[in-house]
C-alpha cells in the first residue's frame, strides 16, 4: 500500500446513517478520530436533517438528499487549514444526524395536583394526563437544549428529560386560557386543539420541537368539587322547580290512576282547594271577616290572634305536598324561584309563600 492510499484510508468519503429504529430522536456519526475528506459524498435520507457542529459551533444543516462536502458550501469550514497533500485538503468535524418523522403517542402526566383559579369553584387542584405527538423542527435547538452531545439520544430519554417540562406548559397553558373546571371534565378532545396555540409557541421556542397533537385523557378533581358539580348537574335537569311541578300535574291527570304523577296532580288540586278555603276565611274566620266572632254573653271580647304556627312549613312538607325531593325544594330556595327563611341551618316556608309558587 502506498502513501497515497494509506491516506485516503483516514478519510470518511461516505457519510450516512442507514438505522431504521422507530426510537431514535438523534445519532452522532461515528468519526473514529477521522477527517472527512473534502468532496465527500453526504447522504441524507427522508425524515432526517444532517447537522455539522465544528469547534462546538453549529455549520450547517443539510435536508434529504445526496450532498458533496467542500470548503465552498459549507462557510464554517472555508477558514480551516487542513493538511494539504496536493490532491485533498480534509476537514473535522462532528455530524448528528437528527430524526424529524413525527413521534406519537408519547404520555404525559402531572405527578402532583395543579393548582388554578376558577371563576365557578374558587381555587381547585387538578390532576391531570395524557399523551401528545411531536416532531423536531428546529435541529440546532434541540440538539443545545434537549440531546446535547448525547451520541445516541432515544425516545426514552426525551420522555425522562421532557415529561416534567410538558407538564410545567401545560400547567401555563391552562392558566393563560382560563378554561373552567368543568369544561376540563366534559370537553376532553375540544380542550387539547384548544390549548395547541398556547403550548407550540413555548416549546418551539425553548426546545425545537413542535407539538402536532395534544389530548387530554382524564382530569380529575378532589371529590368536593365533583360533589359541587353532580349536584349543578342535577339541577340542570330538573330545571325550573315550578315547571317540573306543573309538568307532574299534567301527566297525573292524564294518567288518571296511581302513581306519582297522579299523586302530585292530587295533593296540587288540594292546595288549591285549600287556598279557595282559605282566602274565603274556613280556616282564619277572623282573616275573612276582618275581625274576631262576637263574645258569647259572659264572656270577654276576644283579641286578634297571630297568624297559626301551621301556616310554617318545612322543606320536608313541601316536598311531599309537591311530589318531589327535599333538595328540589332547597334548590328552589337559593334560587329564589321559592321564597323561604333560612333559621340557623333550616328552612321555613310559609303558606302564602307556596301559594304564590304554585300561581306562576
Amino acid at each position: 500500500m502506498g502513501m497515497i492510499d494509506y491516506l485516503k484510508g483516514q478519510f470518511l468519503e461516505i457519510i450516512e446513517w442507514t438505522d431504521d429504529s422507530r426510537d431514535t430522536l438523534s445519532w452522532r456519526f461515528p468519526d473514529d478520530d477521522k477527517e472527512i475528506k473534502n468532496g465527500a459524498q453526504l447522504i441524507v435520507r427522508e425524515s432526517q436533517v444532517c447537522q455539522f457542529v465544528y469547534l462546538g459551533q453549529f455549520g450547517e444543516t443539510f435536508g434529504p438528499g445526496k450532498h458533496s462536502l467542500v470548503t465552498e458550501n459549507i462557510p464554517i469550514l472555508s477558514t480551516l487549514k487542513g493538511w494539504k497533500y496536493g490532491f485533498h485538503s480534509p476537514f473535522k468535524a462532528d455530524v448528528y444526524f437528527v430524526t424529524t418523522r413525527l413521534f406519537t403517542g408519547n404520555k404525559w402526566g402531572t405527578s402532583n395536583p395543579i393548582m388554578m383559579r376558577d371563576a365557578d369553584f374558587g381555587i381547585v387542584r387538578v390532576r391531570a394526563f395524557g399523551t401528545f405527538d411531536f416532531k423536531i423542527v428546529e435541529p440546532k435547538l434541540f440538539l443545545k437544549e434537549v440531546a446535547g452531545s448525547d451520541h445516541h439520544f432515544r425516545l426514552d430519554e426525551f420522555a425522562d428529560t421532557m415529561r416534567s417540562r410538558i407538564v410545567s406548559v401545560f400547567t401555563d397553558a391552562l392558566a393563560t386560557a382560563k378554561i373552567p373546571v368543568l369544561d376540563l371534565a366534559t370537553r376532553y378532545s375540544d380542550l387539547g386543539d384548544a390549548l395547541l396555540p398556547v403550548i407550540n409557541p413555548i416549546v418551539t421556542g425553548k426546545y425545537g420541537i413542535e407539538i402536532a397533537s395534544f389530548i387530554l385523557e382524564n382530569a380529575s378533581v378532589p371529590p368536593e368539587v365533583e360533589a359541587a358539580i353532580d349536584k349543578r348537574s342535577s339541577m340542570s335537569a330538573v330545571g325550573n322547580l315550578n315547571d317540573y311541578v306543573k309538568f307532574q300535574m299534567a301527566q297525573g291527570m292524564a294518567q288518571g290512576g296511581g302513581g306519582p304523577g297522579a299523586a302530585a296532580a292530587e295533593i296540587a288540586m288540594g292546595f288549591g282547594m285549600a287556598q279557595q278555603m282559605m282566602q274565603q276565611g274556613v280556616f282564619n274566620p277572623a282573616a275573612a271577616g276582618g275581625a274576631a266572632p262576637p263574645a258569647l254573653p259572659g264572656q270577654q271580647p276576644q283579641a286578634a290572634t297571630a297568624p297559626a304556627v301551621t301556616d310554617v312549613l318545612t322543606p320536608a312538607q313541601v316536598a311531599q305536598a309537591l311530589g318531589v325531593t327535599e333538595a328540589d325544594v332547597i334548590a328552589s330556595i337559593d334560587s329564589g324561584d321559592l321564597k323561604g327563611k333560612k333559621i340557623g341551618s333550616q328552612y321555613r316556608v310559609t303558606k302564602a309563600a307556596l301559594d304564590e309558587f304554585l300561581k306562576h
